[in-house]
């Protein structure tokens, strides 16, 4: 390993032109097979409105067979979080600081980027909305009180990774039980066997699909395969506050009343020796830790849930036949409600009423991992970056942005567009891919030049991640020099 002493005898690692990292021991990797853990935050963030509200959608406009941009959309994401899980597990930091060691206005970039694209609600009021349609309560007044109560239950938490962990791990297992469960009583074999080879369609490409409407929503409904924008850069903060390799040498955010416990944040994150076979050894567990995390966690659960939601889609396509042209006449909430018929028309009301009530959690979850990961994000930048920022504490920053994001919300939810929820859904989509795009370029740039050689990925993976760099700004800029639009 490449290192180099300063001040004495202790051992450094140098990445960039910040602060070197000392080294220190690299903890043992838990069990490779596990259930709970720091991808819980991406499942919540990726199982969410992309697989049951824009892509049932997608499907019941364009068929079951546009779903093969559905499976390479969430495999690539699949090597996104591992790429990004390599720096974070190997020095305690965020991609954030990895892009700052790089050049101080990439991250700065994304800074910009999260308070463009994150601080519109959308989520829970897509949430809200069904909620409505049960209770009768406007989804205005159920999305504003929402934001207020997950600001009061994290102010309240004592460490805010720990409560989210648990709360997350029961909602998605709600989420896919419920998911299959529905799919079950109004599928039909057909309509799974067409589910599973529409995603294998590869080149499938319905001419409508190349229009001002709906180009720029497969665009974004691409990028909601899954976490979607930053979510990914997020999740190595999730890394970090669960321990994950470098980052338990990492304090932990506490909730607003505790955060007068929180040991000191050190400046910078830190280094294990490479050199060291034992510490390797460490390295390749925590690597095949996170790889189960990927594969099974992640792609597994993400998968299942949207095969669930396409069956629905599909027998709500056989129930209300009219349901595409309502679609394709401008009624975004069209499809949400063809599946909730569909699913009464087994039940009954009481079993549509479930369903809705189903699409009302899925946007309570993600707002809360949502509102988490923006919070973290936004805080982490502030508090190494931004002068005189130490003088508080991280979780102070922490809850500084996220009753900011809170109070905003609300603001945009009284006074914004009255059309509904899902306009600012199919905005945030696009205006996603976008950050995607962005994220690959700087995960290339910090992984080959900051990481030490044994350690850095291989050549597929950079492949991969070069792939995603192109794929996302190509579909985006394509969109807007095509069109003209950003969405119709």
């Amino acid at each position: 390993m490449t290192a180099s002493p300063t001040g004495g005898t202790e051992r450094v690692w140098r990445a960039g032109k910040l602060e070197p990292m000392p080294i220190r021991p690299l903890p043992e990797a838990p069990p490779s097979i596990h259930i709970l853990g720091p991808t819980v935050f991406l499942v919540a963030l990726g199982v969410g409105m992309g697989e049951s509200y824009l892509w049932p959608r997608l499907v019941l406009v364009f068929g079951p067979d546009i779903r093969w941009l559905f499976l390479i959309g969430v495999t690539l994401q699949a090597v996104v979080m591992l790429e990004m899980a390599r720096y974070a597990m190997a020095t305690g930091e965020s991609i954030f600081f990895g892009a700052a060691r790089i050049f101080k206005p990439l991250m700065w970039f994304f800074f910009a980027v999260a308070i463009l694209v994150y601080i519109w609600p959308g989520h829970i009021s897509a949430g809200a909305a069904a909620f409505q349609e049960i209770t009768g309560i406007n989804w205005i007044t159920a999305a504003c009180v929402g934001l207020v109560l997950v600001g009061v239950v994290f102010s309240l938490a004592k460490v805010v990774y720990n409560l989210l962990e648990n709360v997350l791990s029961v909602l998605i297992g709600a989420l896919v039980l419920g998911s299959a469960v529905i799919a079950s009583m109004v599928g039909t074999w057909e309509d799974l066997s067409s589910t599973l080879s529409g995603m294998f369609q590869f080149g499938y490409f319905p001419t409508e699909m190349f229009s001002s409407t709906w180009f720029p929503i497969v665009v974004g409904s691409i990028a909601f395969a899954g976490p979607s924008g930053m979510q990914q850069m997020w999740y190595t903060l999730h890394l970090r506050d669960s321990g994950a390799g470098m980052g338990s040498h990492i304090p932990k955010i506490r909730g607003l009343r505790h955060a007068g416990e929180q040991e000191e944040m050190p400046s910078r994150g830190y280094m294990f020796d490479t050199s060291d076979p034992d510490e390797m050894r460490k390295w390749k567990g925590w690597r095949r830790w996170v790889t189960f995390d990927a594969l099974l966690l992640f792609w597994g659960v993400t998968m299942l849930v949207t095969i669930s939601f396409t069956v629905l889609a599909k027998a709500a396509d056989r129930n209300s036949p009219d349901v595409k042209a309502l679609i394709e006449g401008g009624d975004r909430e069209a499809a949400l409600n063809a599946m909730a018929a569909t699913f009464s028309s087994v039940g009954g009301q009481a079993l549509g009423t479930v369903f809705l009530g189903f699409i009302a959690l899925i946007g309570m979850n993600a707002t809360l991992g949502l509102f988490d990961s923006f919070s973290r994000g936004q805080a982490d930048m502030t508090f190494f970056f931004v002068p005189g920022a130490k003088k508080m504490k991280m979780s102070h920053l922490y809850f500084a942005f996220l009753w900011g994001l809170i109070i905003f919300g609300v603001l945009v939810l009284l006074l914004g567009d009255p059309d509904g929820p899902s306009q600012i859904l199919d905005i945030l989509s696009f205006l996603s891919a976008f950050a995607m795009g962005a994220y690959c370029v700087v995960l290339l740039l910090v992984n080959n030049k900051l990481l030490p050689k044994p350690i850095r990925p291989k050549w597929w993976s950079n492949a991969i991640i070069g792939f995603g760099a192109l794929f996302y700004l190509g579909m985006l800029f394509y969109s807007l020099f095509a069109y003209g639009v950003v969405l119709d």
